[in-house]
């Protein structure tokens, strides 16, 4: 058991910068039972955007499907071979968690690999609850709260926020894996088309729109998006009065990370087009310790 944690938290700290200096501020075992849930969902993304052919893709989620079942029977023992099914069926006897949102998780994770499309964004939306809200739901389940209805609210639309903030800072990134994201409704409402993310633009630096000579606005675009990310982070973030103290460092330090990632899209929405957005290693660990020390993490 002690082997199958920390291989989900190698994993973690491996694979996960962001959401690993979160859980650095738990206890250890919502520390390890988080670790098991990111290992898992984790390995659900990796499928959908591995370079199986697509049929394995849906073998291989299918797979996992049944995987969870086994985990819900009971009928995992502790010398089974795959680590991460150990790690979370022990975790599952601690902490109450809603198994049913990885099957959710892969309902999202089959849309990305039928390459589905957005055309409004209450369409966007559910996809973003289906890989994001859910990974919410998971992590509440461990961290518990003293209100759990509104909690589980909040911690929806704080995955919604972080979530957003994903699409924005990979938009370029995705684009180049035939993705897009954002919704067609708001693509043409600022002339844009889905192939001008791929297209080179102004370096860091100059002062140039990102317009095109047909009139395409991914500037006014990306701060709308951008603008909706902020909206859902500001009613999200209510949440963390509902956690103890240190799942509520936690989250603020997570949730703090994107936001800084978000902000800096605000100021240089060009950016996003040239790469990703990141911060450097030594803010998010600022980030991290402001919220363990009860300051502002964003």
């Amino acid at each position: 058991m002690a082997a199958a944690y920390l291989y989900c938290e190698a994993v973690t700290g491996s694979q996960a910068k962001n959401f690993s200096y979160g859980i650095r501020l738990l206890p250890a075992p919502k520390r390890r039972a988080m670790s098991a849930i990111y290992a898992l969902a984790r390995r659900i993304d990796d499928i959908g955007d591995g370079t199986w052919s697509d049929e394995r893709k849906f073998e291989e989620l299918g797979r996992t499907r049944a995987l969870l079942d086994e985990i819900r029977e009971g009928s995992v023992e502790p010398e089974d071979t795959d680590p991460v099914k150990v790690a979370l069926a022990h975790a599952c006897t601690l902490f109450p968690i809603p198994l049913d949102c990885f099957d959710e998780l892969i309902d999202g994770m089959e849309m990305d690999v039928r390459g589905a499309q957005y055309a409004t964004f209450d369409e966007l939306r559910h996809y973003c609850r289906c890989v994001a809200g859910t990974i919410g739901m998971l992590s509440l389940s461990v961290f518990g709260c003293s209100d759990p209805k509104r909690g589980a609210e909040y911690a929806d639309t704080l995955g919604l926020a972080l979530q957003l903030t994903n699409i924005l800072r990979d938009v370029r990134e995705d684009a180049g894996n035939g993705r897009i994201y954002l919704p067609a409704e708001d693509l043409a409402a600022y002339g844009c088309k889905p192939e001008g993310f791929g297209l080179a633009v102004p370096p860091a630096g100059e002062a140039a729109s990102i317009a095109s000579a047909s009139g395409e606005d991914f500037r006014g675009l990306i701060l709308f998006e951008a603008r909706r990310a902020q909206g859902y982070f500001d009613e999200g973030l209510r949440l963390l009065p509902m956690l103890d103290r240190r799942s509520r460092a936690c989250v603020g330090a997570m949730a703090g990370i994107y936001h800084r990632v978000l902000e800096r899209i605000v100021a240089e929405p060009e950016a996003v087009l040239r790469g990703r957005v990141s911060l450097p290693g030594w803010e998010k660990a600022y980030v991290a310790l402001s919220g363990l020390l009860g300051g502002r993490s964003s």
